[in-house]
């Protein structure tokens, strides 16, 4: 079940704010990964949850590939802490212009564990590693949740998927075809298609679709079946959120997506660990209650780039 996430921006899009909802850890453990990889934990050893927790029972810390080993780029990812697994926990995020088109991004996401803050008494920060920002997006959850999380190429939830074209033939498909715009952005820009089909008819309409194109007028169409994973039901939800943040039910709990906008990516997170873009996520104090924050420093363009 997809759950909208409240429409908080104006037509200006001022706001630096911004309230995301609210996820739930029922396993009092909570993960924020890289989303194109969530699914590949039990390849690289254990399970998500089984570390996490004893990252969480050592009072947090960073996540990745084979136990043991050094970060590598290329490879799964995480931060996991300690949560309260009773109640909500309010997600925020502060944002800052983007570099490519001047949009809202996020600079900070910060989550309320619902737990008293037992580090330093000057409530100086605990350093929990650095996430780089995953081009496909990013899973914030419980870390038992998590584990049965479907990715890209994982199946469909519910038996059915989404079909979408565009390209130079869409308006001739269109005509023959029919299908729908399907907005994937505020400005109502998207390819045209069907949503929530059986999985084997949308199958069939892509290949018709292929077909004609194939047997017509030749290349110019693509053609995209998009099958209910949920890695694909919280890249829908945020179709149609300013920061493409979408919240989704996993195994029975909330889990937030975020997903970023590749023109923003490919100048502020480009190379992503490879080359050093990576983000420093700490545990914190506010009012006495432990916060879990992943800080994205403002763009600065190299010297190369300036001059």
């Amino acid at each position: 079940m997809i759950t909208s996430i409240p429409h908080l921006f104006n037509e200006q899009m001022t706001e630096t704010d911004v309230d995301l909802g609210a996820v739930t850890a029922p396993s009092g453990v909570l993960v924020l990964g890289m989303a194109s990889w969530i699914d590949y934990w039990p390849q690289v050893g254990r399970p998500l949850s089984e570390r996490a927790r004893k990252a969480a029972v050592s009072g947090g810390g960073h996540l990745h590939g084979s136990e043991g080993s050094e970060p590598r780029a290329g490879t799964c990812e995480a931060i996991a802490v300690g949560a309260a697994a009773g109640r909500p926990l309010p997600v925020r995020a502060q944002t800052s212009a983007s570099p490519f088109d001047g949009e809202p991004t996020i600079a900070v996401l910060e989550v309320g564990l619902g737990l008293p803050w037992t580090g330093s008494e000057d409530g100086e920060p605990l350093q929990l590693g650095d996430l780089p920002v995953d081009r496909c997006g990013m899973v914030l959850g419980d870390a038992r949740a998590l584990d049965g999380f479907t990715g890209l190429d994982g199946q469909s939830t519910d038996g059915l998927a989404d079909v979408t074209y565009w390209g130079k033939y869409e308006d001739d498909i269109h005509e023959h075809f029919g299908g729908d715009r399907i907005p994937q952005h505020l400005s109502g820009y998207g390819p045209r298609g069907w949503l929530d089909l059986p999985l084997a008819e949308a199958e069939a309409i892509a290949e018709q679709l292929e077909t004609w194109t194939r047997e017509g007028p030749g290349n110019g169409l693509m053609v995209a079946i998009d099958a209910h994973t949920d890695f694909h039901r919280f890249n829908r939800a945020g179709w149609n959120h300013p920061l493409l943040a979408g919240m989704i039910e996993v195994g029975g709990c909330s889990v937030l997506g975020l997903g970023w906008d590749p023109g923003d990516h490919s100048i502020r997170h480009r190379g992503e660990r490879a080359y050093g873009q990576v983000y420093p996520a700490t545990l914190e104090a506010r009012a006495d209650e432990a916060v879990l924050r992943w800080t994205i420093p403002p763009y600065a363009p190299d010297v190369d780039e300036r001059s």
